[in-house]
């Protein structure tokens, strides 16, 4: 008798057992894809948030009419505008800290680098207006710390050089829509020079990181457009004895074909292709 009752509840036990560890599942399954959709959210706001950043750091050098393209004290004041600006996105990530501790932000990663990319796109291109140089893995990182220097989360390589690879993108924008301004003629001189140096050190990491391959055609598409900027420049001051402010505009028609930056085909048989200005490597949404 006692046989027969041990029997008949030990189905009822196991079952019990299993109803609980499927419970608990559930339970871990549920709060992964939460977390998933909240980081998902956030990295959308902070690619917001980072596009509205690079907006302000090209408008500052288009309403002051009067300074010049290559002044410092001008593009410091776009850089420190800039900065204020990116401490929002610097607040939410620290806002999201919780959700990354411990190895959940390479369980995650693929959710958080599209913001993270922008992010450091839209802070190298605020540093580079304020020292003219790219900004160190050492910096970016250092925004992503906090007062206690405990940092967010671990800043992989990958996105840092992704994110300086966008970067290339801005600055030939910068040199287009400047270029017909004062001083805009040496400083897409100095831009020209800038982003060769950047695809030819990005060259040597493409067989690291797999997307680097993809975002180098889109900023020899940048270069080249910055080049053709920079010829027509140089050809028409040795072809044309005239006074700068004619020639600014013998330049601004000649670069008038620039008015699309989404036109970003590869040139033809070699020659140089006219258009507009390189857009942005469109990211593959992962969520």
């Amino acid at each position: 008798m006692a046989t027969t009752t041990i029997s008949a509840s030990h189905p009822s036990a196991t079952q019990s057992a299993v109803l609980q560890s499927f419970q608990a599942f559930r339970e871990e399954l549920d709060e992964n894809n939460d977390r998933r959709e909240r980081l998902i959210k956030a990295s959308r706001d902070i690619t917001n948030l980072s596009k509205k950043a690079i907006f302000l750091l090209h408008r500052v050098f288009q309403t002051e009419t009067n300074a010049s393209v290559d002044d410092k004290a001008t593009a410091k004041r776009a850089a420190q505008q800039g900065y204020e600006k990116l401490r929002e996105i610097q607040d939410l990530y620290a806002k999201i800290q919780p959700e990354l501790q411990g190895d959940r932000y390479w369980r995650y990663e693929r959710q958080v680098s599209p913001g993270l990319q922008e992010y450091i796109e839209a802070l190298s291109f605020a540093h580079y207006l304020d020292h003219g140089s790219l900004i160190t893995y050492e910096e970016v990182q250092r925004t992503l710390t906090g007062a206690d220097g405990v940092q967010y989360f671990p800043l992989s390589v990958s996105d840092y050089l992704l994110g300086l690879s966008d970067l290339t993108g801005e600055l030939m924008r910068f040199a287009i829509s400047s270029i017909s301004s004062r001083g805009g003629k040496n400083k897409a001189r100095e831009v020209c020079a800038f982003v060769r140096g950047c695809k030819s050190d990005f060259e040597r990491m493409t067989p690291y990181v797999r997307e680097l391959r993809k975002k180098q055609s889109v900023t020899t598409n940048s270069l080249e457009k910055i080049e053709d900027a920079v010829y027509t420049i140089v050809v028409r001051s040795s072809e044309y004895d005239l006074p700068p402010e004619m020639l600014d505009d013998i330049v601004a028609h000649s670069i008038s074909n620039y008015h699309d930056f989404g036109n970003n085909e590869p040139r033809k048989h070699g020659g140089r292709r006219r258009g507009g200005g390189a857009s942005e490597d469109e990211e593959e949404d992962p969520m």
